[in-house]
């Protein structure tokens, strides 16, 4: 998938803005980062009302017909042109994208370099909280954008299949899928902000492009999608995200392998 169906550029944004058919979506996990200031017109896109109440580990997905509901509840028709971001915290935007993806969306993209982005381009931004009106979106799911931890069990013992650790080093040496691997999502970012260049991604991919399919994983499935969307921006599309991650993972006493120091990988996932 080509980057520029995946990311937009705040200076495309900019020309963009005000155009009816636009749905844009401030992605911070925290709301009153919205409140502080948002880029005109953005609405709250609320991970909470993306996440199934009824799983016992946070952030796990809506079933599939309360996701499409809730995709229209918040604006998205199958025909809008959608763009999320986040402030100061790229994976929270990727996950985002990631859901909208998953079922269906086909015009939805991230802006690369968040809020920061477009302020250095020159967007002002608002304090008004915003909502769009809701729409009918019907959804086309790709279940081969989420991983279970059944297919994440499945993979340890397929060496076609890489399964992957994106938290840094340090989280990785304190508990992780025992056969699992390490590539920290930090590398693959400028600060917390912005994806690297094509050319620089598939660089520190290059590891991965001989496996028939990858599975990322994080502590609740956020911080993963950045390397899945990586791996779609050169090419390597047979990737998925174990949703439930390290917090299924160990509450389901599945086997890990560490020092055991928790609290080194107990951060936001």
């Amino acid at each position: 998938m080509e980057r520029n169906r995946i990311l937009i550029e705040a200076d495309e944004l900019l020309e963009k803005l005000g155009d009816e058919n636009l749905r844009i979506y401030d992605a911070s996990i925290v709301e009153d980062m919205y409140q502080q200031g948002h880029i005109p017109g953005a609405a709250f896109f609320d991970h909470a009302k993306f996440s199934d109440p009824n799983k016992a580990y946070e952030y796990m997905l809506l079933p599939d017909e309360e996701l499409a509901t809730q995709i229209g509840n918040i604006g998205i028709s199958n025909d809008t042109e959608v763009v999320v971001y986040a402030c100061g915290m790229l994976p929270y935007a990727a996950r985002a994208w990631w859901v909208l993806r998953y079922a269906g969306h086909k015009n939805v993209r991230l802006l690369n370099g968040g809020l920061s982005a477009w302020k250095n381009a020159g967007g002002t931004v608002e304090q008004a909280a915003r909502r769009y009106a809701a729409a009918v979106f019907r959804p086309q799911f790709h279940p081969n954008m989420f991983a279970s931890k059944e297919e994440v069990m499945a993979a340890l013992k397929d060496s076609e299949v890489s399964v992957v650790d994106v938290l840094p080093p340090e989280s990785y040496e304190g508990a992780h899928i025992t056969g699992s691997t390490c590539l920290s999502a930090m590398d693959l970012m400028q600060g917390l902000d912005y994806f690297l260049p094509d050319d620089k991604l598939a660089l520190r991919l290059a590891e991965k492009a001989g496996y028939k399919r990858i599975i990322t994983y994080c502590g609740g499935g956020i911080a993963a999608v950045v390397n899945a969307m990586a791996h779609l921006m050169i090419g390597q599309e047979n990737v998925a995200v174990y949703d439930g991650s390290l917090f299924e993972w160990m509450g389901e006493g599945l086997p890990v392998t560490g020092t055991g120091k928790w609290e080194i990988w107990k951060q936001p996932a």
